[in-house]
């Protein structure tokens, strides 16, 4: 009977728990050691220590561990001190493309689901918004195990290129989520604290405090555009559908993918715009690996080496 565990090679323990060196040393002297980075760490170790095809999976999920570094490091440099942040502008296209007619005027949809809001709604928003980020690694973990290693992989890299081409949208055009103008109108406050805004709701309902242990420790509330909230499970639809899978599978990511579209607009953490330009980044990231990546012949063969080494 084959033993559960199987250590790697010498070289391939150097090489791991050297990255991971000189990751600690660069991120204690630029942004600084956070409790995160150490559940990562031990996360991808415990991964990649166990066996063959669990180290193969943590290297699948490097894509997944590179957004977590890129996301932290966006802290360096935030995206305010490179161009203007957008309050009014957008909440005013907004009103003005989905505004809503009502006895106190024209309101947003965010502004009218402050009004009109329900237990309900607000239980199942909560649950829709949770599953931002756990539904496309659960997606790409059980792709892997089921044998669709290079799918795994191909969608693990696009949930990267979803990241990076929304952080540049984020340096492009700093905005203010919707709950910004509601609290402190079109005065943009550098350094204002992250809001749980209609999340909050789903806290009172459960009892505790999930969202706002989440958005409270959020250092730049000016990344609005586009909702990357969006865009994550609609991805991992995306080849859902490419890669063939079952229809099941295909119709439970599309209804969670609409579902975190409503709840962010329901929550007034999103304008209807952001969503919208959130599901365009999806389509962009996937048509940029799909059609360019993976079609260069310097990039295809370079996606092709790193597919051995998980295959």
């Amino acid at each position: 009977m084959r033993s559960f565990f199987s250590f790697p090679s010498a070289k391939q323990t150097a090489w791991c728990l050297g990255l991971w060196v000189v990751f600690y040393v660069i991120a204690y002297l630029f942004v600084g050691l956070m409790p995160a980075h150490f559940m990562i760490t031990a996360s991808f170790l415990i991964l990649f220590f166990t066996n063959q095809e669990l180290r193969k999976l943590s290297l699948t999920l490097i894509p997944f561990v590179l957004f977590a570094i890129s996301y932290d490091w966006m802290r360096l440099y935030p995206n305010y001190m490179v161009n203007p942040i957008d309050v009014q502008s957008l909440y005013e296209t907004e009103k003005a493309f989905f505004g809503i007619s009502t006895d106190m005027g024209v309101l947003t949809p965010n502004e009218y689901f402050v009004q009109h809001h329900w237990p309900f709604l607000d239980f199942m928003s909560g649950l829709f918004y949770l599953c931002w980020v756990p539904v496309p690694m659960a997606f790409c973990i059980g792709l892997f195990f089921v044998g669709k290693h290079r799918l795994s992989l191909r969608f693990s890299i696009a949930f990267l290129l979803v990241n990076w081409i929304g952080f540049i949208g984020y340096y492009i055009h700093p905005a203010a989520p919707p709950w910004y103008v509601m609290y402190y109108g079109f005065e943009p406050i550098v350094g204002t604290i992250g809001e749980v805004a209609g999340l909050g709701r789903f806290d009172e309902l459960v009892g505790m405090n999930i969202f706002n242990g989440i958005y409270c420790h959020s250092s730049n509330v000016f990344a609005a555009v586009p909702s990357l909230h969006a865009a994550y499970v609609f991805v991992a639809f995306l080849y859902s559908v490419l890669g063939g899978c079952k229809r099941w599978a295909q119709c439970l990511l599309a209804f969670i993918s609409m579902g975190i579209w409503w709840s962010a607009v329901y929550t007034s953490h999103h304008y209807i715009i952001d969503v919208a330009l959130g599901i365009l980044t999806a389509f962009i990231a996937v048509a940029v690996l799909e059609l360019i990546f993976l079609r260069w012949e310097p990039s295809k063969r370079a996606f092709e080496r790193y597919s051995a080494l998980v295959e």
